[in-house]
């Protein structure tokens, strides 16, 4: 039964298909700029070239250095450049690298974005960004951050290896898995979240096992875009606390993060929402938090984080630190079951709900 809520949608123009960068001159120009400043991490600095050349006179600069985590002094580096170089706009393109550094660029400036997404991560959909400064990550959620374009083009994701593809794309799905059960959720944010959990569970085995599959690669991609978007329309909880903390006081890979914690903060949160967990199962099957991490072992994915280099001894830093400024979470939140949680993750067993305190 449908109750009260609020839906709003976000502004944003969405390019989607295949060849769809050739569009980024004409793009540029309807927003009217004149001096753009391409924005990649150091690995797409081919791909950056290549959109600068797209851009011909409108390309004033290139700044291949974004990097994990949106450090603040990276951040400021840039800017200077931006300055400099009296830049009126902004093109980023790979994963959340390079589209942190993008919005966190047109927070201090209000500059314009487009944005070509390279990974299945989700951030170009959303007006959060998330920033890290003295080891701490924070998270903010502003209009200005929000890009004025987006160019989804399924060519960019071919040169995204099978396994980083298979992280990518959990990640994406920890995005629209905690949209079903956010606090403001509404209707049509939960039958994209289902969408977007349909599409994804079907695509990455598919992407896994036939990687230069247009078919395959294009259902991933629209299923990352609906991740994205019910990112960026409703709340988060456990989860992202949770990654948001490991990822800013450990520095442990981004998406590689979420595939490991996405199972187990489901089944923390599982004997709170019992109709989406009944929701998950057309998809996932009867106990969708351990489908996931089945689903995570076959992708290849990290199921540990002591995989990702997180020590032991962090554990009970983390779960300290993920009750500190906590987000809404629909199974209240003990320091006991946190921990539990995050051992379990650490030592890479399959999720169990919280036990009754």
């Amino acid at each position: 039964m449908v109750s009260s809520f609020t839906h709003q949608s976000r502004p944003g123009r969405v390019i989607f298909g295949q060849g769809t960068m050739k569009a980024l001159r004409d793009e540029a120009a309807a927003l009217g700029l004149q001096r753009v400043l391409v924005l990649s991490s150091p690995g797409q600095r081919s791909a950056a070239e290549a959109l600068s050349g797209l851009l011909g006179d409108r390309a004033a600069g290139l700044h291949p250095n974004a990097i994990m985590h949106t450090p603040t002094e990276v951040t400021e580096t840039a800017l200077q450049v931006v300055r400099r170089e009296k830049i009126d706009g902004l093109v980023a393109i790979g994963g959340g690298s390079a589209i942190g550094l993008s919005k966190a660029l047109a927070h201090r400036t209000d500059l314009p974005q487009i944005v070509l997404p390279t990974t299945y991560a989700g951030s170009e959909m959303t007006p959060i960004l998330g920033e890290t400064f003295g080891g701490v990550k924070k998270t903010l959620n502003h209009p200005s951050v929000l890009p004025e374009t987006v160019i989804y083009d399924v060519d960019l994701t071919f040169s995204l290896p099978p396994r980083l593809s298979a992280v990518s794309g959990l990640n994406a799905m920890a995005h629209a898995i905690e949209a079903l059960y956010a606090k403001d959720r509404n209707p049509i944010i939960s039958l994209m979240a289902l969408e977007a959990v349909r599409s994804l569970s079907h695509s990455l085995p598919e992407v896994l096992a036939k990687p230069y599959d247009l078919g395959a690669r294009t259902e991933a991609l629209y299923g990352a875009w609906l991740c994205g978007t019910c990112l960026g329309a409703v709340g988060m909880a456990l989860h992202h606390k949770i990654c948001h903390t490991l990822g800013g006081s450990f520095n442990l890979p981004h998406a590689e993060t979420h595939a490991v914690i996405l199972p187990h903060a489901l089944a923390f949160n599982s004997p709170a929402i019992p109709d989406v967990m009944q929701s998950l199962q057309r998809n996932l099957g009867q106990d969708p938090a351990n489908a996931l991490y089945r689903l995570g072992g076959a992708l290849g994915a990290p199921r540990s984080l002591r995989d990702l280099g997180m020590p032991s001894s962090g554990i009970e830093r983390a779960a300290e630190a993920a009750l500190a400024n906590p987000y809404w979470n629909p199974q209240p939140l003990r320091l006991d079951a946190i921990r539990a949680l995050l051992f379990r993750a650490w030592a890479g067993e399959p999720p169990e709900p919280p036990e009754v305190a």
